[in-house]
């Protein structure tokens, strides 16, 4: 398998990639993830304020979903992006994508 190195000046290990698949989404990921931001400062104020524990918890389920979301986006612009950039080019560079991406996919079934 073709594991890539990191880079020693930011321990980036794909440094060096073209842009990834998320590039063009940026901005979008960035206000869904300072919404959560928002949402996690707003479930310890509703602790310190001691709130209903079901009022609590159905924040965390709201916040979870929102994680939810923006992972799946991400993976699903790595696979039309990474993963299929690296299939066209094939070799062990795709195979390492292609398990890279199902390690990514079984983490999040498993959370």
């Amino acid at each position: 398998m073709n594991t890539p190195t990191p880079d020693t000046a930011t321990g980036d290990e794909h440094a060096g990639h073209a842009g990834h698949g998320y590039i063009t989404a940026k901005d979008d990921y960035l206000k869904r993830l300072r919404r959560i931001e928002g949402q996690s400062r707003g479930l310890q104020r509703m602790v310190e304020e001691e709130k209903y524990c079901i009022d609590i918890l159905t924040q965390v389920s709201a916040m979870t979903k929102a994680l939810q979301a923006v992972a799946m986006g991400l993976l699903e612009d790595h696979i039309s992006h990474c993963v299929v950039d690296a299939a066209v080019a094939g070799g062990p560079e795709a195979e390492a994508k292609i398990k890279e991406a199902t390690d990514a996919i079984a983490r999040l079934v498993r959370s």
